[in-house]
């Protein structure tokens, strides 16, 4: 008979999941067996192999009797060798069609995981701003991978584990009722019984593994905590060595007897499982041979070898039929946790008539009486107006925090306004098409965001078609050319994780090139400079102000350099614009400018003069 195994982790459900338990309805099985639609061809095949390995399994157990009766007992050579190799033919046969199986489930599996993912990516690119900067990075990575990963094992393991188990008991209790229905009842009610003892044993296991975990989590926390280099640093200056020992040597102490628990559970549930498994061979034996001797039954040695054989065949698919439950659950759970995010609405989303305008956007602008909030009870902007004529340009200065920034991110449609309306070439942008839109819109912000490749990848992630002629003339306007071409591999320089290699001022004159070859009609810098030494912000100023000249630009700063340029100068402060006009009106109008001109700018001028005469 072979070893049985006992609950694993598996087997039983934690307190958080318990206490989150799925809403199961047809609903959420349709929509989840709609996955399995596109393939069912190789599904029916799949299941016709599990029946027919399932089945096949069975054979050797079941020619086991004849093999004694007619072979041994009944000393015949020809039969016992044709049984013998009719018995380990059916073990192959049955071998390779689970081989068969295990290919078609890990096919379906991979394809449907395929179709999910390519699914999910779309989905989450269509997401607006908001999703990404309220949602936890992880947790979207978590949906992207592990999850999904759950939905491969969940058809390749749960729904396949429970067919297979399901058809072997049936086939199993078949076989043992066309030998002896006395037996086969017997084998019938005894198998559950034996299987509480081992439900009992795995739980016990379960739940010290449990607190072992626990308690290894709080160690790894110490040790993270006090032998980093931080850590050791404040231990040793505040003289906590001692404590800090005594903390980790109780915890310790703690995980040492936890696991001696664990290990003799471990040890009596074998000795229990041992004995208990042998009881029910024991009780076919005992009530066989009852059968045979006191009421001259037909019953044969062979019958009730295959008996215990089909017995012992049999305590396995319960075991996991048991446990099914726990595994229906997490593969639904699993499944909700998905569908959760498939549920979630774009906020920005095309609009059924957008609209592509035929002429060539010249990036002019208006907000009238704009609203915008995240929560309606924190309002962001309040009746912003203002408008931007093409080939002008316009700074927005204000306070951290006074809304600049959302305040730009509303023309591309990264957030949608709550009130009054934002409009781009005298369209509203919610009519545009968000393609078309965006792809008129240039924006520079103070974190650039470089991709893990070289220069040239970079630059032409904004047009993939761009000759070596365009990418030379876009970083020579850049400033950035004689960097580039002072690298031994030039233009092919790798530039490291989020341009992790290059300075800030080298990755900034990057991304204007990359603005430059995308080629728009309006261009946003949202605080370009601010992060900047004098000597990077020059080189970059350099690069920005032909821009600001040619193209309809909006410059959102912290240095009076960069405000300089713009045709007017807007004031934002609580989500409103509180003051506007040129430089010269605003400092003699003694309000919120001239207080940012005292406190910032003319600060900042007098830095730059001091790094400049050094």
């Amino acid at each position: 008979m072979p070893p049985m195994r006992g609950p694993g982790r598996n087997a039983f459900l934690t307190e958080e999941e318990k206490a989150n338990l799925p809403s199961v309805t047809p609903q959420l099985l349709k929509r989840v067996f709609s996955y399995l639609v596109p393939y069912w061809k190789q599904l029916l095949l799949a299941l016709g192999c599990i029946i027919v390995s399932s089945v096949f399994s069975l054979y050797p157990s079941i020619l086991t009797g004849r093999i004694i009766d007619e072979g041994l007992i009944g000393r015949n050579m020809r039969a016992l060798v044709f049984l013998i190799i009719a018995s380990l033919l059916v073990t192959l046969a049955s071998n390779l069609i689970g081989v068969l199986e295990s290919y078609l489930n890990n096919w379906i599996a991979q394809h449907i995981t395929f179709d999910m993912r390519n699914a999910m990516f779309r989905h989450l690119q269509s997401m607006s701003q908001r999703f990404f900067t309220s949602s936890s990075q992880g947790d979207i990575i978590t949906r992207m991978t592990s999850d999904i990963d759950g939905v491969k094992n969940t058809i390749t393991n749960t729904f396949t584990s429970i067919l297979s188990n399901v058809i072997t008991l049936i086939v199993a209790l078949i076989a043992m009722y066309q030998k002896n229905w006395v037996l086969a009842t017997l084998g019938l009610l005894i198998v559950p019984v034996f299987t509480i003892p081992t439900r009992l044993a795995g739980k016990t296991r379960w739940t010290l593994t449990r607190e072992s975990q626990a308690l290894n989590d709080e160690i790894n926390g110490i040790l993270n905590e006090t032998l980093s280099v931080s850590g050791q640093t404040l231990v040793k200056l505040f003289c906590r060595e001692d404590s800090e020992y005594e903390r980790y040597r109780t915890i310790n102490r703690r995980m040492i007897d936890l696991n001696v628990k664990e290990s003799m559970a471990g040890r009596w549930f074998r000795v229990v499982l041992s004995t208990v498994s042998s009881v029910g061979p024991m009780l076919i034996y005992l009530v066989g041979g009852v059968l045979m001797m006191k009421y001259s039954s037909d019953i044969s040695v062979g019958d009730i070898t295959v008996m215990v054989a089909l017995l012992g065949r049999m305590y396995g698919p319960v075991n996991q039929l048991l446990s099914f439950h726990t595994e229906w659950v997490r593969s639904m759970a699993l499944f909700t946790r998905i569908f959760d995010y498939f549920d979630m609405k774009p906020e920005v989303e095309n609009a059924p008539d957008a609209v592509i305008p035929k002429a060539p956007a010249t990036g002019s602008v208006e907000f009238k009486d704009v609203d915008f909030h995240y929560d309606p009870e924190r309002q962001i902007l309040k009746k912003v107006n203002f408008s931007l004529r093409s080939g002008n340009s316009v700074a927005i200065v204000g306070p951290s925090g006074s809304g600049k920034s959302t305040l730009v991110n509303l023309i591309p449609r990264l957030y949608d306004v709550t009130g009054g309306s934002v409009s781009f070439d005298g369209t509203d942008v919610r009519k545009l098409d968000l393609t078309w839109l965006r792809s008129q819109i240039g924006v520079v912000t103070q974190e650039t965001y470089l991709f893990n490749g070289t220069v040239r990848d970079n630059l032409l992630y904004a047009r993939p078609d761009a000759t070596e002629e365009d990418l030379k003339s876009a970083c020579v306007r850049a400033n950035i050319w004689d960097f580039i071409s002072s690298q031994p591999d030039g233009l092919d320089t790798v530039v490291g994780n989020r341009g992790l290699k290059l300075s800030g001022g080298e990755k900034q004159r990057i991304s204007i090139a990359r603005i430059l070859l995308k080629d728009p009609a309006l261009i946003i810098f949202d605080e370009a400079t601010s992060a900047l030494d004098s000597i990077s912000e020059a080189k970059i100023q350099e690069a920005i102000d032909p821009l600001i000249e040619s193209r309809t630009s909006i410059l959102i700063a912290h240095r009076l350099s960069t405000i300089l340029a713009a045709d007017e100068i807007l004031v934002v402060k609580d989500g409103e614009i509180v003051e506007r006009g040129t430089h010269r009106n605003l400092v003699e109008a003694g309000g919120v400018y001239t207080e940012l001109y005292n406190t910032q700018f003319a600060r900042a001028m007098d830095m730059g003069s001091t790094e400049e005469q050094k």
